[in-house]
């Protein structure tokens, strides 16, 4: 800590009047300057970490208690999100029934800045007879716990930002971005990539980019308007409210796509043919060829092609290798699905 921020702390607690500003600075001050000073004497028993837990067979375990419990508990979050299996195992439950959650195979990182929690160290010797493998993360590398791991991953800090020194505030700030830097180096250890990511956040914008078809939000059967080639316009009309659409595939005698008329389509041929337009075919009026897509590309290609074509459209026919049509994709339902 520099002289500024000591002498900040002596005149906090020894006066009633503090600036709030010059409090939070200097918190977020020493909280940096720890983690630069971890960042700084990582060395190969990060390394070790980070190996055991990729030729792990299991899960990545994670306990501690208190505020080091908390902190845990988002370290699985991070290993969970990441691809790496985890859980967190409370050290009291542990010694309750709780320790069949972990098998030969599994490494448990047990969080403790002081490496002398009884409630951890109690369950040692349980953890050491199921055979897991142990990782101790610890601001103390002589204790209990630091003796009895495998690997020693110290988080000693200069001291806490709380000024009276004892509210874990610095320290579990050092241990959380450590846990961060684990599990993204095993994450980029297993080779874990964006579509891994997609599929373990399904419900999520990159998920939903990455993963969702365009077969998952097309209009199938009687929600798509269909008449044949050989149909007139006042079909047309007819067919589109049936099917709650706004545009009717027309299709050729061998049910494949011939084309596509539209809203716009139906108000050119009023304007066109005037009155007895409705007595005009279908074929008369319709795009052929029109911009189809297939249903196996990625929704967000169906999305992307609504933004780049030049006309301003909302509905996309699907259709299959052999240009049967499958579904109609619809702008609206594209948006509704959260892609944008």
């Amino acid at each position: 800590m520099d002289s500024a921020c000591y002498n900040f702390y002596v005149a906090f607690v020894s006066a009633p009047d503090f600036d709030p500003l010059a409090r939070a600075r200097c918190v977020l001050t020493d909280e940096a300057e720890a983690l630069r000073a971890l960042a700084e004497r990582l060395d190969e028993t990060f390394v070790r970490a980070v190996d055991l837990i990729l030729n792990g067979a299991g899960r990545a375990v994670v306990t501690g208690m208190g505020k080091s419990g908390v902190v845990g508990r988002k370290i699985v979050g991070t290993f969970a999100s990441t691809g790496t299996p985890a859980l967190f195992l409370h050290p009291g439950e542990a010694l309750h029934g709780d320790l069949g959650m972990v098998t030969a195979g599994d490494v448990v990182l047990a969080l403790s800045y002081s490496g002398e929690t009884d409630e951890l160290l109690a369950v040692l010797p349980a953890l050491k007879r199921v055979g897991a493998g142990l990782i101790a993360m610890t601001g103390n590398v002589r204790s209990t716990l630091a003796q009895a791991a495998e690997v020693v991953l110290d988080v000693c800090v200069p001291r806490e930002a709380c000024p009276l020194n004892l509210a874990p505030t610095t320290s579990t700030t050092a241990m959380m971005a450590l846990g961060d830097a684990l599990a993204v180096a095993v994450m980029v250890g297993r080779g874990f990539g964006r579509d891994d990511y997609a599929r373990l956040h399904p419900a999520g914008s990159l998920g939903r980019r990455l993963l969702l078809r365009v077969s998952d939000v097309m209009r199938t059967g009687d929600n798509v308007a269909t008449v044949g080639s050989d149909a007139s316009i006042r079909d047309v009309v007819l067919a589109m409210p049936r099917a709650h659409q706004r545009a009717a595939l027309v299709l050729n005698a061998d049910g494949t796509l011939a084309g596509l008329v539209t809203g716009g389509d139906l108000r050119r041929a009023l304007e066109k043919f005037g009155n007895d337009c409705l007595d005009h075919l279908a074929s008369d009026v319709m795009t052929r060829a029109p911009l189809t897509v297939a249903p196996d590309a990625l929704a967000a290609e169906g999305l992307r092609l609504f933004e780049t074509f030049p006309a301003d459209i909302g509905e996309i026919p699907v259709v299959d290798a052999d240009s049967f049509p499958v579904g109609m994709l619809m702008l609206k339902d594209l948006l509704r699905a959260g892609l944008v």
